[in-house]
């Protein structure tokens, strides 16, 4: 029989956590600082060097796991001006060429092209590495890199010069130009944008795209055009957007932040009206204390994750303040660059998200990715912005009742 040892360590993380048992834990994280240069406004980790070990890739630069200590150039660094913005938004690692070495990646700033770089093997992976330019423009400022129609390998959801759509690969020859297909009339901004998503709304089992102001609904054959169904999510838009089962009903709600250079943090309950699909908004986090249950409120949630934090078996929101995201143009925004993960609760009639603090001082920027960096069975969390790049690891131990309840935030209004 074959087992799953990622799978057995989160099951058995999920029984300790469960609220019948009696063992309690306190989850905190540890915090390294790559740098503390601006060069971009994500990260993400991989295995870049095939030693086995986790390594971090941001901006112009792969940092070697486990300790993250020694960088290596991918092209070459410039440090980045803070009152302007990066040439570096998104990196992804992904065998883009398929020889066993992850490449890298990146979306630059909004509306410009975009390309990946090639992982040139153990002989060549101190830099530079060999630049394929790909794609001529990418907006929305959530942009993912994931499947969305369904076959083996990911897409690049994104805008281009005003059209939703998503960016596809030739998967033999991926360092030729990728071909952008249209799934919306002319409705989307045309340079930047924010708020863009990837799930299945309907239940039909085919990924739908989800932008602020509702949901592309994807048809049985890629001849038909994708359908809009209108929702006002969001009127400026926020970050990257989730299609999960909050409430566990059986079908798929929304989850977005509702302003990237605001405030604000909300899931949508999926109802019927007449048979038709609408939302109900229960607000999560607001401009003010108040309007959080737990009296939390930051603003600029340029970034968001949906990721089983704590093993409980229900996915949890990663998110943060992107610190000076519109320098001082923007609300708050010179104040502390926290990192928050809001912990899933569902008891009978009532849906909590309940806010634990991560860090204080790091923030996120476009891009926040979480996941098991360094092999513990918990995940971590990895970020870049205007203070530098950071991993946030996950620690967790065991504790008796009353620290247990100190470390629980506590209530101080009542849920909507």
């Amino acid at each position: 029989m074959t087992r799953n040892p990622i799978g057995i360590v989160f099951l058995l993380l999920w029984s300790s956590l469960s609220p019948s048992a009696e063992r309690r834990f306190v989850h905190s994280f540890e915090k390294k600082q790559l740098t503390g240069d601006y060069y971009s406004e994500g990260a993400d980790f991989g295995d870049i060097n095939r030693d086995g070990v986790m390594d971090i890739v941001s901006g112009p630069y792969w940092y070697a796991g486990p300790d993250y200590v020694k960088k290596y150039e991918i092209y070459r660094a410039v440090v980045q001006d803070r009152n302007r913005y990066a040439d570096n938004f998104f990196s992804f690692v992904y065998d883009l060429n398929r020889d066993g070495w992850n490449d890298v990646f990146v979306i630059g700033f909004p509306a410009t092209a975009v390309a990946w770089y090639e992982n040139p093997g153990q002989a060549g992976l101190e830099g530079p590495w060999r630049k394929h330019i790909v794609f001529d423009w990418v907006s929305n400022e959530s942009p993912h890199f994931t499947n969305l129609v369904g076959d083996e390998r990911p897409e690049l959801i994104c805008t281009r010069d005003g059209f939703f759509g998503y960016a596809s690969v030739n998967w033999d020859q991926p360092d030729q130009p990728w071909t952008f297909h249209a799934i919306s009339d002319d409705v989307a901004p045309k340079k930047f944008g924010h708020g863009l998503g990837v799930g299945d709304i309907d239940g039909d089992r085919r990924l739908d795209l989800i932008m602020k102001d509702g949901w592309f609904r994807q048809p049985a054959s890629g001849d038909e055009k994708w359908e809009l169904h209108s929702f006002p999510f969001s009127e400026p838009g926020g970050a990257q957007m989730y299609a999960y089962d909050v409430d566990g009903d059986g079908d798929s709600d929304v989850i977005t932040s509702l302003g990237a250079h605001d405030y604000g943090l909300a899931w949508f309950e999926q109802v019927k009206e007449d048979g038709r699909i609408t939302f109900k908004r229960h607000l999560i986090m607001g401009s003010k204390p108040e309007e959080s249950r737990y009296g939390v409120s930051f603003s600029e949630l340029h970034a968001v994750d949906l990721f089983d934090v704590d093993g409980d078996g229900l996915k949890d929101i990663v998110t943060g303040k992107t610190y000076w995201s519109h320098h001082a143009k923007t609300p708050s925004w010179n104040d502390g660059a926290v990192v928050y993960w809001f912990k899933l609760v569902r008891k009978t009639g009532e849906i909590e998200f309940v806010p634990y603090q991560a860090d204080g001082d790091s923030g996120v920027g476009r891009q926040v990715v979480v996941g098991d960096v360094n092999r513990d069975g918990l995940p971590d969390f990895v970020t870049a912005n205007m203070k530098g790049t950071f991993v946030l690891l996950q620690r967790r131990h065991e504790a008796g009742e009353e620290e247990w309840r100190k470390a629980q935030p506590r209530p101080v209004s009542s849920p909507d």
